[in-house]
């Protein structure tokens, strides 16, 4: 269809099922509205004719905090933000980027050599996922594409993961005829991270936005993760998924985040082993005098932190397998706290005035201690927070967190059950 049929399916509610698919009924009118804009926009960019349109999702990390660069285990979900696009395919070798946000110049894909001026751009990754869906076999062509994202950036919400497995899932419907799995498109998107874009990042980003709905992963084998999805509704257990921005840059945090993966893995290399996950508990008791005199003490809590928050998340994820509500909740603040203390990511050491997320935390256990959970959200040090909020208590939780980090700050989030995605007339 062409961008003014596709404005009339909206209009007319010929969508209506999708966007409620995507989005949930409350939001369907205020999505009619975005993909109205976003189809106009597109028209200024792309001209009139032929289009598709796809949707990629940001995600929540729910348990697993900084376990994933171990090949530990995680509980994440896809949410209701997401990246929307308008795609033209066409035969020449060039993918066009178009965004509200940001440039992005023409990629080349007929050269997928990498380039070291393109590290840390988003060019990058695009010439990285077309140079591994050819290493994997896979067909690769060209488009042009107006796209608009409302996952908040530096959010935990992973919008870049969503943006890559955004062209992995436009390569594969268009291309290859939707063949490339939900996995494949996360690890394609790693492997993009990687190598061209120039970040050591873990895999859990990318799966939790490709595989929708809760999903909880097993790196332990790093070429094959075990996933598997989690059938679960909150609302229908009476709870939201609330994220508050606390107002706090990410900037100049880099060593930090690259940090927590070193010191565990320094530890994990005084006990004869490259990650964490191959070892216990009881070997890193063991080895504690060894690991505080050559690692330092922090990196034997860090390590702690995660032996204890990797076997959390098979707790977490029996109680939402036998619907287990209090139990699963009681398990997220466990997480938090391990977080707090042990992982200490919640504000840099050096810093004293500004440590915003410790605030949330604070406001967020007086307002739902004993009907509620709370805890750190995503990477650390800044960004968001997390909190499961009983429904009647929404509005006001609401309320007096915005009442300290400014309107706006608060976003309530519904599970999305699908990652990429080709909405379809």
């Amino acid at each position: 269809m062409n961008i003014a049929e596709w404005k009339e399916n909206v209009q007319s509610g010929a969508l209506d099922d999708k966007l409620e698919f995507l989005y949930g009924a409350s939001r369907v009118s205020a999505q009619r509205e975005r993909y109205i804009r976003v189809l106009d926009r597109a028209k200024e960019q792309l001209g009139e004719g032929e289009v598709r349109l796809f949707s990629a999702p940001g995600r929540t990390e729910v348990g697993g905090n900084h376990t994933d660069h171990q090949l530990g285990r995680v509980l994440a979900a896809s949410i209701d933000l997401d990246v929307l696009a308008v795609v033209r395919p066409h035969e020449e070798p060039v993918i066009r980027y178009y965004a509200d946000a940001f440039n992005v110049d023409p990629v080349d894909i007929s050269d997928i050599d990498i380039r070291e001026s393109e590290y840390n751009t988003t060019e990058s990754l695009i010439r990285g996922i077309a140079a591994k869906f050819l290493q994997n076999k896979h067909q690769i062509g060209g488009f042009d594409c107006y796209a608009e994202s409302d996952v908040l950036p530096g959010s935990g919400m992973s919008s870049s993961a969503a943006f890559e497995i955004l062209i992995a899932e436009i390569l594969s419907e268009v291309y290859n005829g939707g063949a490339v799995s939900p996995i494949e498109q996360a690890m394609v998107g790693q492997y993009a991270e990687n190598v061209y874009f120039g970040k050591a990042s873990g895999l859990m980003d990318q799966m939790a936005c490709s595989v929708g709905g809760f999903v909880t992963i097993d790196f332990k084998v790093k070429e094959n993760p075990v996933v598997r999805n989690i059938p679960f509704e909150l609302d229908k257990h009476g709870y939201a998924l609330i994220l508050t921005d606390c107002k706090q840059s990410h900037a100049d945090l880099s060593d930090e985040y690259s940090l927590v993966p070193n010191e565990m893995k320094a530890a994990a290399r005084v006990m004869g082993k490259t990650v964490l996950s191959e070892v216990t508990v009881k070997d890193l008791l063991a080895h504690a005098k060894e690991i505080r005199e050559q690692c330092g003490d922090r990196a034997f809590l860090r390590s702690y932190h995660f032996l204890k928050e990797t076997d959390r998340v098979v707790d977490e994820v029996q109680a939402l397998e036998t619907e287990e509500i209090r139990f699963f909740l009681n398990q997220v603040i466990a997480s938090g706290q391990s977080s707090f203390m042990y992982l200490q990511n919640v504000y840099p050491p050096a810093e004293r005035m500004h440590q915003s997320l410790a605030v949330g935390l604070a406001i967020s256990q007086e307002l739902l201690d004993g009907k509620g959970a709370w805890r750190v959200h995503g990477g650390g040090f800044a960004g968001t927070i997390q909190a499961f909020v009983p429904l009647e208590d929404t509005n006001a939780y609401i309320a007096a967190m915005e009442a300290v980090f400014g309107k706006g700050s608060c976003y309530k989030l519904r599970i999305r059950s699908v990652g990429g995605y080709e909405l379809k007339a």
